[in-house]
């Protein structure tokens, strides 16, 4: 575990000001010194933020940071003593009682699968296995070895005892993985650590695309939270505002290969077993951070359209969705559930757009 001070670089904090910008728009609000613990878990590095002069809840947030931890133990797969991998082993063969936590998660999955009508799906990590190995082989895989894994993906292989708190597969090739959730719910458990320990006010984030912010920061009201550019990824797009929050962002402008001229995402639609398509990015402002991480990917799988009209019908969750531009170097984002007071975009080259049946229909020209 590693101890930065408040001069430390943070991202999401710090003053830097990228892209022009235009004289109408409001000035960002800017971060100011804070107190920085982290440690690396789950394949990347979390952190825990304070406000400075609270040095002595050090040890609270070094406690929160080894939860980190426990929890990457409780729901990783890549590990084969650890919980999640225990229970894929043995729901296919008999009911595997889970740990409490895990088990409440895996419901999460489960309403979240509903919500989204199957885009974020907890059992897809064979088609991510597949999608990986074909790339490594410099080849995209063939519907054959797709319809094969499909097969095994949906959340309705799965059942959820909950008197048991316990696990069932209806065939044994099943398995679950929370790659896209695991994130967010440990900054959930993080949070929720922290405020029974005393500490009401910090910014957690996890891999930077997970984020949860408790109370205030320099009297700002909250805590300032940069959003890229999806377009130049070294610029900034805007900034949020969090205040008892959490901001999960989901894109494929970094992570991708081409094959044969064409280039493939890594998000991938558990529905058809393809790369999702249509968009740059989708920034989710939610309650959870768990259900921000899920949604994220969710609404990038479902196009803008019909994720902000699933994000239009659940309480609480903001989204902000970028399509794929036309040719210019301009964004046109849409936002739903989110106040103009809460967003400062710092670029000229944005044209955001406020949620509706028409103009999201109208930013999705590549679906």
């Amino acid at each position: 575990m590693q101890r930065a001070g408040a001069a430390a670089d943070n991202t999401l904090l710090d003053g830097t000001r990228s892209g022009r910008e235009a004289a109408s728009r409001r000035p960002a609000p800017h971060g100011g010194d804070r107190l920085q613990l982290e440690t690396r878990a789950m394949a990347c590095q979390f952190s825990v933020i304070t406000n400075p002069g609270q040095h002595e809840n050090v040890w609270v947030a070094s406690e929160a940071l080894e939860l980190v931890h426990e929890l990457e133990q409780l729901m990783t797969v890549y590990r084969d003593d650890s919980e999640m991998s225990r229970v894929n082993r043995e729901a296919g063969e008999q009911p595997a009682v889970a740990d409490a936590r895990l088990f409440q998660l895996l419901r999460t999955c489960g309403n979240l699968t509903q919500q989204t009508d199957g885009a974020f799906d907890a059992t897809s990590g064979p088609l991510i296995a597949l999608w990986r190995a074909a790339r490594a082989d410099n080849r995209i895989p063939t519907e054959d070895e797709i319809a094969a894994c499909l097969k095994r993906v949906g959340m309705s292989h799965v059942g959820l005892d909950v008197e048991a708190t316990s696990v069932r597969f209806d065939q044994p090739d099943v398995e679950l993985n929370l790659g896209g959730i695991g994130k967010g719910f440990a900054l959930d458990q993080m949070s929720q650590q922290l405020v029974e320990n005393g500490l009401p006010e910090f910014l957690l984030h996890g891999g930077r695309s997970s984020v949860l912010a408790r109370g205030d920061h320099n009297g700002l009201g909250g805590w300032p939270v940069g959003i890229r550019n999806p377009l130049f990824t070294g610029q900034r797009l805007g900034t949020l505002l969090l205040r008892d929050q959490a901001l999960s962002t989901s894109g494929s402008n970094i992570q991708y290969f081409r094959y044969q001229g064409r280039r493939y995402g890594h998000i991938l639609d558990p529905r058809t077993g393809w790369p999702a398509e249509g968009q740059l990015s989708v920034t989710v402002v939610a309650e959870s951070a768990a259900v921000a991480d899920a949604l994220s990917t969710a609404f990038f799988v479902l196009g803008v359209e019909k994720g902000a009209e699933c994000c239009h019908h659940l309480p609480g969750v903001g989204a902000i969705l970028t399509p794929q531009p036309d040719g210019s170097r301009r964004v046109r984002p849409v936002v739903i559930g989110i106040s103009d007071e809460q967003i400062f975009w710092e670029t000229d080259d944005v044209e955001p757009v406020r949620y509706s049946r028409t103009a999201a229909s109208e930013a999705e020209p590549n679906l």
